[in-house]
């Protein structure tokens, strides 16, 4: 299972669809009072916004005016979760972890609440049609790598909110990301404290564990035998542990916005040889597999237990710290700080 932060799967845009069929569609959806909810599954009711609507945001692609948001679809690969700490459940989002049913995590569950969205697409790639059926007041893409070509054909049918200004595609800061999505949902000052909220729990872990602001820290998956991938300083799940305290390689933070990773192979390993090597695994066999490479168990880290191989499900500590957002993180945070400080 490739999880990393950027993905690089095949794009369909749609654009073989006929406009006169979108239209079709997104006018016998404004016809239909529920339109959009197939396969019998419970949809999330709409939510209220806030009353700071409406509101103009700049975005990669220009900026767009949302004056409603009580019916939100979600093209990023985590923003669906801070419309649900938010207080609204989108109806429909992207499927990151083919989660089935979808909002398994322990953090989502509550938030949910036996609904279901209707999903849209995966990583990145839409569905337009269905999205289109759908009916949304907005549409939002943060985590994404939404492209110019699906944000001129659905801006033709709503307002679309793309990635933030300034960073490339999955380069941009959790706050930054929570700030565009509570705006687009009228619900500003709710998202600010909803970072106050997650500065805070990191700033008390960091009071707790000093040590770790003296110690470097790489985060890394191996997605194929004898490939190993660190991730970028500016990738969510480095910059979860930079939050902790944690410093990294100069390498990692130096490493181009648009790469949320590096590759080597088992010569390429000593870049691992810090202080701290937390690796995220699919299963017990990716374990296994890096742990038989012989110049990787040569790596001081290893020799003194310093590495930490934690699962993307079951517990789904790897998803927390992957989805990086201000639902997920406090859950990596208690979750993942005891067994940190239980290395040292």
């Amino acid at each position: 299972m490739h999880t990393s932060g950027a993905p690089t799967t095949q794009r369909r845009h749609g654009g073989g669809r006929r406009a006169a069929r979108l239209l079709a569609a997104a006018l016998a959806c404004t016809l239909l009072a529920a339109c959009g909810g197939s396969g019998g599954e419970q949809q999330p009711e709409a939510s209220g916004s806030g009353g700071t609507l409406p509101v103009t945001i700049t975005h990669k692609y220009g900026s767009t005016e949302v004056t409603k948001a009580d019916r939100v679809v979600t093209l990023g690969l985590s923003d669906h979760e801070v419309a649900l700490a938010l207080g609204v459940k989108p109806i429909g989002a992207v499927d990151w972890f083919k989660e089935r049913p979808f909002g398994v995590y322990p953090w989502q569950q509550e938030k949910w609440n036996g609904t279901q969205p209707e999903i849209v697409g995966e990583r990145d790639d839409f569905d337009i049609e269905k999205i289109i059926e759908l009916q949304p007041d907005v549409v939002i893409a943060q985590y994404s790598g939404m492209t110019k070509e699906q944000y001129d054909k659905l801006s033709e049918f709503f307002p679309v909110v793309a990635q933030p200004t300034g960073f490339a595609d999955y380069a941009a800061p959790w706050r930054d990301m929570t700030r565009a999505i509570g705006t687009a949902m009228g619900k500003a000052t709710e998202a600010e404290g909803l970072i106050k909220g997650v500065e805070d729990k990191f700033a008390a872990a960091r009071q707790q564990h000093p040590e770790f602001a003296e110690q470097t820290m790489v985060v890394a998956d191996s997605f194929e035998p004898g490939v190993y991938s660190a991730f970028a300083g500016h990738d969510p799940k480095l910059q979860f542990m930079l939050d902790l305290g944690f410093q990294a390689p100069q390498q990692l933070m130096d490493l181009p916005k648009e790469k949320n990773a590096t590759e080597v192979g088992s010569e390429g390993l000593p870049l691992m040889d810090v202080d701290r090597l937390v690796w995220l695994a699919s299963d017990t066999a990716m374990q296994q597999r890096v742990e038989a490479d012989p110049l990787y168990a040569k790596l001081k880290v290893v020799t003194e237990n310093r590495d930490l191989f934690i699962p993307y499900s079951d517990p789904p500590l790897g998803a927390a710290v992957s989805f990086g957002t201000v639902l997920s993180m406090p859950y990596a945070i208690d979750q993942l700080v005891p067994m940190l400080a239980g290395q040292a």
